[in-house]
């Protein structure tokens, strides 16, 4: 098992915890003290292997035209958000090889101009999440019936609803209000977490759980490990709920704080955010967490790498429960802020005009210090902390670095092509200034040099399992990238395939190895999880590498991979659109899992939404053992 690196002091706690989620997932534990119960029976092991059966394609490429799927068994039909429209696809999925749309859902009657970002349905009843024309104002909340299409009832929720769940008695919808700023970070709306009674379709009753309790904490939060770093903004505005998830009881939820590198607890009878919690990073320079960060050499490359953390900010967020106790599972993608990218003023250096946090390390530590990106890619916001960065070269002496001149750890085929934060990892004061270094790499009061003790890169390249409470259980470390250069790897519905031979390969192009080592790696964004023979699974879709990654989750301190398959069939041709009826299925962005008793030919099933080949994929689960 691969641990991760997380706050301070966590360490005989955080054992403890491992050692109790171990024991209930065993079914062990006292009945009175003294005797221990038995054990409860286990699942036998399990086998699954993943199998493309069938599929819908909106013949649109790169414009996200089938993103979050969502199913109905009563009507036996599949709810599949069309981002290019704006709308949602309905497609009959009484034969899973063959899924047929039959109609759509438009919420423009409820918000002129609206677009549709998330989909969910509990037994006939079809909730989506509305954007407004202006992202920044407020969104709507809309119920359809699954059978006919009809509206049956809507209401106002927050900002930017991108995420929308049913509790599990189905009474209650939650929506996660992202509240991303305008373009230029003039507007900066609240994120808020909409709590919806829909227990009468037609008149929904909305309660708003929001962060402005924490407003004036910033400094705290900030000191325990969230990221709370926009311009100007505060907890309430900084905060933006990506994703939730909800426990079995219906009683508590989390939302992801992506950008802010967190998770929220939220209690739904009172509607309130209860804590945030901290995720940590992840320390590459760990044994079991290594990567690869050089996308131009060509070469598979996954090593250790002292001094370099990787922050989780995950996207997609699922629960279930052991031993009475509830976990969370994380697909940890990693997500920038980048706001004002198009807009020539920021960039010419009026930092008013947005905030760009990303900056490669080749160009964050160059002797000639920071001017040299001018007018290209330096924001502002940075130039304002200094004229320049240093590496310690303590930290990062294993790659060359010496006082003032970060040697052979800017070389491209080293550190220097990889994305990281230049918000933070610079050494400070008691007061979170900026401690300033000179040419020399000697601190200086009078220097204008930054000194980086550590790089933050973007995503964990992973996925975690978290206690409710925000402590890491267990975590996939390097693996995703260790199994790619495998030769069990392959690629293709066929499976035939070496995947080695496209390692980290970006969505958008052909003969593209390598191509994302310096980014986010296969970068994992969306999970479903699902019960299968007592057993229960994850299936991790990875946004850029493509495909599903299938574990057993059972228990939540040792998951096991069982299968990986990419029904990415065209891996060379320049354009992939080009051959977009034969590409297959690329850039998975949403995953539902259908389980035996409620699929349409009595066979456990899952459904992925691809964005970039605009492509809906079924996959059947092909599964033996795991009986009780």
């Amino acid at each position: 098992m691969t641990r991760a690196t997380r706050r301070p002091a966590l360490g005989r706690f955080a054992a403890t915890l491992i050692a109790t989620a171990a024991l209930a997932a065993c079914g062990g534990g006292g009945g009175n003290g003294d005797t221990p119960n038995p054990p409860a029976p286990q699942p036998q092991p399990l086998s699954v292997k993943l199998e493309k059966i069938g599929g819908y394609a909106t013949g649109q490429f790169g414009v996200s035209a089938a993103e979050i799927p969502a199913y109905d068994a009563t009507t036996q039909r599949l709810f599949v958000v069309n981002a290019l429209a704006g709308k949602v696809d309905v497609l009959d999925l009484r034969v899973p090889a063959n899924p047929v749309k039959i109609g759509e859902i438009d919420a423009s009657g409820v918000l002129a101009g609206a677009e549709i970002n998330s989909v969910a349905v509990h037994d006939g009843l079809v909730a989506v999440a509305i954007q407004a024309p202006v992202k920044t104002d407020a969104g709507r909340v809309a119920l359809y019936r699954a059978s006919d299409l009809t509206l049956l009832g809507s209401a106002t929720v927050g900002a930017l609803p991108d995420m929308i769940t049913f509790a599990p008695d189905g009474k209650t919808v939650l929506l996660a209000n992202e509240g991303e700023p305008s373009d230029d970070y003039q507007t900066d709306p609240e994120g808020s977490i909409a709590i919806v009674d829909v227990s009468d379709p037609a008149a929904p009753t909305v309660r708003i759980a929001d962060f402005t309790a924490f407003n004036g904490q910033e400094a705290t939060l900030r000191a325990q490990g969230v990221r709370i770093y926009g311009p100007g903004a505060s907890a309430a505005q900084d905060f933006e709920p990506e994703y939730i998830a909800i426990s079995a009881d219906g009683k508590t939820a989390w939302a992801t704080l992506q950008e802010n590198n967190a998770m929220a607890k939220i209690d739904i009878a009172s509607a309130t955010v209860t804590n945030i919690l901290p995720l940590g990073f992840k320390d590459h320079g760990a044994p079991g967490n290594e990567m690869d960060v050089a996308d131009e050499d060509g070469l598979i490359n996954i090593r250790s790498l002292p001094g370099v953390r990787g922050l989780y900010l995950p996207d997609a967020m699922a629960s279930y429960a052991v031993g009475g106790q509830t976990y969370l599972v994380t697909a940890n993608e990693g997500d920038a802020r980048a706001w004002g990218e198009g807009n020539a003023a920021y960039w010419a250096g009026d930092a008013s005009k947005g905030f760009v946090e990303e900056f490669r390390v080749k160009h964050l530590v160059h002797t000639g210090g920071f001017d040299r990106r001018a007018g290209d890619d330096l924001p502002p916001q940075l130039r304002t902390l200094g004229w320049g960065a240093q590496l310690n070269p303590t930290t990062f002496a294993y790659c060359g670095a010496v006082a003032g001149n970060p040697g052979a750890c800017r070389n491209d085929d080293v550190l220097g092509r990889l994305n990281i934060s230049w918000t933070m990892g610079y050494r400070t004061d008691a007061l979170g200034n900026p401690v300033m270094f000179n040419a020399a790499g000697a601190e200086d009061p009078s220097g204008d040099r930054l000194m980086y003790d550590h790089l933050y890169s973007y995503g964990a390249r992973s996925f975690s399992i978290w206690n409710g409470n925000g402590g890491l259980v267990w975590d996939s470390g390097a693996e995703f990238e260790k199994f790619f250069t495998s030769d069990e790897c392959k690629l293709g519905s066929a499976r035939n395939i070496p995947c080695k031979d496209f390692f980290n390969s970006g969505h958008d192009e052909g003969s593209a190895k390598d191509s994302r080592s310096d980014a986010k790696g296969p970068e994992p964004e969306g999970v479903a999880l699902g019960q299968v023979n007592g057993h229960t699974l994850a299936f991790i879709g990875l946004e850029r590498m493509g495909g599903v990654l299938v574990y057993d989750i059972t228990d939540p301190t040792a998951p096991k991979r069982l299968d990986y398959l990419n029904s990415r069939e065209d891996w060379t041709t320049a354009d992939p659109g080009t051959v977009l009826a034969t590409a297959g299925d690329l850039g998975p962005e949403g995953l539902v899992f259908i389980p035996a008793n409620r699929s349409p030919d009595g066979t456990p099933l899952v459904v992925v939404g691809n964005e970039v080949s605009g492509t809906t994929a079924v996959y059947r689960l092909n599964v033996s053992g795991g009986q009780r």
